[in-house]
């Protein structure tokens, strides 16, 4: 994806290769989404519209969806009408590399061929791997095919299908990049040629400032796949005693998400089994340009995470994360993946990533004491390792490698 659409490791990339005098051409599907519209004039970008009938009737766009699904997993189809996009382009114009950044496998395929044909270097850029999911939720849609050996079969054969093309364009692929170290340790078998680029923060953008808040926020923006990559048991088990000890009050502390309905039921559920519906906020998603504020306004700002592990996520730093840490507001994992996210927390000196309720109990008891002296809280965030997490850095790390291929 690209901006307007959720996409900012893309969009934030091409803003500053521009500056750095870089041309940039994308060819990407469209999403309807307009989170990242500020980010969409940093390159020519031509979108490939796979479902026209979006606005038609739920029968009329569930019947787009499964043929084209259909297609792309006899045919292609997707990387194939990608490929023939981009075919004149590269006809057309002198380009000196193809990079594909991408969260599953498509367009990986388009740029194997488009490499070979235009005889281009191909760098694969993986946001995120089937193999960091705990189970299936790398799926954006789900199958919910009867009876339910046929759905477990056509699941476990679409994996099958996207790990096989994955893996063979990243064989042929000049570089890889990604974002964590366990990602780099994963691909590495696949090709030895692995770069670690994390995501992060826009300098131009995140920066700490003291805004004072009449209420005690403690916020989270983004999605909620599943509890099993993301647990806020610990929270709700600290907000309950907190209530208990009469230590917080539900009209001054406030747990804000920013989040999709799906997202908002998965809360409420947990909230209402732990008894804190009363401290909860829901919002929808707000455009990006707003979370600066937001995040400045804040008290606490929390990280979802889980334990990472065979049956848990592996390897996930999302980028909400590096923003946080660049308003310099404590961070509060819970629970801690007692992985690559608790490490860049205790190298930064940013918050806490907790084992224990006991821990979060006393973490949000000493920063609510601090909201309640001064209004605000902050954090004395290790600037020399925040640096390396910058949008900005992470561009001339991209630039370097072009420059080698």
């Amino acid at each position: 994806m690209f901006p307007p659409a959720f996409a900012p490791r893309m969009g934030y990339l091409c803003k500053y290769l521009k500056r750095m005098g870089w041309e940039i051409t994308v060819v990407t599907e469209y999403i309807e989404d307009d989170t990242f519209r500020f980010l969409a004039e940093n390159a020519k970008v031509t979108y490939i519209d796979f479902y026209p009938r979006r606005n038609g009737s739920r029968i009329l766009r569930r019947a787009e969806w499964l043929w084209v699904m259909l297609l792309d997993l006899l045919f292609h189809y997707k990387d194939w009408r990608t490929a023939r996009v981009c075919r004149p382009l590269l006809q057309a114009n002198k380009y000196k590399c193809i990079l594909c950044s991408t969260y599953r496998t498509y367009p990986l395929t388009a740029a194997r061929k488009l490499s070979k044909r235009f005889n281009l270097p191909f760098v694969a850029d993986l946001r995120d791997i089937i193999e960091q999911y705990p189970s299936n939720e790398y799926i954006s849609h789900r199958f919910n095919i009867r009876p339910r050996w046929l759905n477990t079969l056509i699941t476990k054969l679409f994996r099958h299908r996207l790990l096989r093309d994955r893996n063979k364009a990243l064989r042929e692929a000049r570089y890889i990049t990604t974002v964590s170290p366990w990602h780099v340790q994963t691909l590495r078998p696949y090709n030895p040629n692995v770069r670690l680029i994390y995501n992060g923060y826009d300098p131009d953008m995140f920066y700490p400032q003291a805004i004072k808040n009449e209420q005690f926020w403690i916020t989270y923006t983004g999605r909620l796949l599943s509890i099993a990559i993301r647990n806020p048991d610990l929270l709700f088990e600290a907000i309950r005693r907190l209530a208990n000890d009469r230590v917080i009050d539900p009209a001054l502390f406030r747990v804000v998400w920013y989040m999709d309905e799906k997202s908002h039921a998965l809360i409420r559920q947990e909230a209402k089994r732990h008894k804190v519906e009363e401290f909860m906020d829901y919002h929808d998603y707000v455009p990006a340009s707003e979370i600066p504020f937001i995040l400045n306004k804040s008290s606490v700002l929390l990280s979802l995470a889980n334990k990472s592990g065979s049956s848990g996520p592996k390897g996930i730093m999302t980028t909400k994360f590096f923003e946080f840490l660049a308003v310099e507001k404590p961070i509060l994992c819970v629970r801690s993946d007692e992985a690559c996210l608790a490490e860049a927390i205790r190298e930064t000196n940013s918050g806490l990533a907790a084992t224990q309720m006991g821990e979060v109990y006393d973490f949000l008891k000493r920063q609510y004491e601090t909201w309640e002296e001064q209004g605000y809280t902050s954090i004395s965030v290790n600037k020399e390792k925040r640096i390396k997490y910058s949008r900005e850095e992470q561009a001339k790390q991209f630039a370097q490698l072009f420059e080698e291929l």
